[in-house]
C-alpha cells in the first residue's frame, strides 16, 4: 500500500481554517457556528480562521476551492475543519493544489460529502480524519460529547491511540438549527445496543479508506477512486447519510464494491451505526431497529460473499449520528473479532 503521511500535531495558540467545501451551514444558522467557534477554542485552545466561503451560501466550486488552496498553502494555517457536509463537493476537487497539499500536509476533518476530499488527500498520501463537523458536533445542544471531544483532541492534538466505545445512547438528527432550543438540548435520543461483528474471530490492522457510501457512489462514477490494489489490507470505513438509503440500495452499493475487487483486498469493515429517521421521517422504535438491523444483514451478507476472511465490526458510532467518534482516514485501525474491540491510531 502507498505510504501516507500523517501530518504533525498542533499545540494551543496554533491557527487552525474553518471552511465550507460544500454547503455554508454557518450562513444559514450563525448562532449555532459561534457557539461552535467558542466551543472548539475552549477545547482545544487552537485559534479557528475563517474564509470568505465559509458563511457564503451559494458559493461556487472554484470559490471554494480557492479557500481551501488558500488555507493549505498558509504556512499559519495548521490544521483544515470542515462546517459540514453538502451534495457538490465532487465539483470542487478538480480545482485543488495538490501542490500545496503535497508540499505542507495538514491535518483535514470532515465527514460525508468530504469523502470526496478526504479520498483526494489519501491519494495524494496525506492522511485525515472521517467525522468533526463543527455545525453537528460541537455547535448544538448544551455541550460537546465526551467522545467527540476525546476523539477530536486525539486527532489534532495529542496523537495517542484510542479504544472506540458505544456511548449507550444515540440520535439521528438534532433540533432545527433556527429553533433556539438547538443551542441548548439535545436531540431525541434513544439507546444503543452492541455492535455486530462477523468474519474470523482475528484481529486485522491496517489504514482506513471509505466513507458515506452515498458520495463513494459519485466518486466511483467520476472515475476518482484509488488503484484497488492500493487498498490490500485495508480496513474499509462503511456508513450512509441523512438521504436514509434502503437496505436494497445500500445492499447494491456495497455488491458494487465487491464485483470491482475492493471487498476482496481489504482485511476488514467497519461499519457505522446508520441513520433512520429524518425531519420528514419519523419511525417508531421497532421500525427503527428493523431497518437498521436489514441494513446491516445487507452489509453483512455482500462482504461475506465476495470476502468470507475479512473481519466485520457494525454499528459503531461515528458519520452520520450523535454522539460522534471521529476516525483515522489512511491511518491504522484495528478489528479485533476475538476481543470485539475497535482501536484506532489518531497519531
Amino acid at each position: 500500500m502507498p505510504t501516507l503521511v500523517t501530518p504533525p500535531k498542533l499545540a494551543p495558540g496554533d491557527r487552525v481554517a474553518v471552511v465550507s467545501p460544500s454547503f455554508a451551514a454557518p450562513g444559514f444558522a450563525p448562532a449555532v457556528h459561534e457557539q461552535a467557534m467558542r466551543r472548539l477554542v475552549e477545547a482545544t485552545g487552537l485559534v479557528p480562521v475563517e474564509y470568505p466561503t465559509t458563511r457564503q451560501l451559494g458559493a461556487s466550486p472554484q470559490e471554494r476551492a480557492r479557500d481551501l488552496n488558500a488555507a493549505f498553502a498558509d504556512p499559519t494555517i495548521r490544521a483544515v475543519l470542515a462546517t459540514i457536509g453538502g451534495e457538490d463537493q465532487v465539483l470542487v476537487v478538480p480545482h485543488l493544489d495538490a501542490e500545496a497539499v503535497r508540499a505542507d500536509p495538514k491535518p483535514f476533518l470532515g465527514y460525508s460529502d468530504n469523502t470526496n476530499l478526504l479520498s483526494w488527500l489519501w491519494q495524494q498520501g496525506v492522511a485525515g480524519f472521517y467525522g468533526g463537523s463543527t455545525q453537528v458536533h460541537l455547535g448544538p445542544g448544551p455541550a460537546v460529547d465526551d467522545v467527540h471531544l476525546a476523539s477530536l483532541r486525539a486527532a489534532l492534538l495529542t496523537g495517542e491511540t484510542l479504544t472506540l466505545t458505544e456511548p449507550g445512547e444515540s440520535e439521528d438528527l438534532g433540533h432545527d438549527w433556527l429553533d433556539p432550543r438547538a443551542l441548548t438540548e439535545y436531540g431525541e435520543r434513544e439507546p444503543t445496543g452492541p455492535w455486530t461483528w462477523a468474519g474470523p474471530a482475528r484481529s486485522v490492522t491496517g489504514p482506513t479508506w471509505g466513507g458515506c457510501l452515498d458520495v463513494l457512489d459519485w466518486i466511483a462514477m467520476a472515475d476518482r477512486f484509488p488503484p484497488t490494489a492500493d487498498l490490500q489490507g485495508a480496513v474499509l470505513l462503511l456508513e450512509t447519510s441523512e438521504e436514509l438509503p434502503s437496505a436494497p440500495t445500500v445492499q447494491h452499493w456495497v455488491r458494487s464494491l465487491g464485483e470491482r475487487g475492493l471487498l476482496a483486498a481489504v482485511a476488514g469493515v467497519c461499519v457505522a451505526r446508520p441513520p433512520v429517521t429524518g425531519f420528514e421521517v419519523r419511525l417508531d422504535a421497532d421500525e427503527r431497529a428493523r431497518r437498521r438491523a436489514e441494513q446491516r444483514d445487507a452489509v453483512v451478507g455482500e462482504v461475506t460473499r465476495y470476502n468470507p476472511e475479512a473481519v466485520v465490526c457494525v454499528g459503531v458510532p461515528f458519520g452520520h449520528t450523535r454522539p460522534q467518534w471521529i476516525v483515522p482516514y489512511g491511518g491504522r485501525m484495528t478489528l479485533d473479532g476475538a476481543t470485539r474491540t475497535v482501536t484506532a491510531s489518531y497519531a
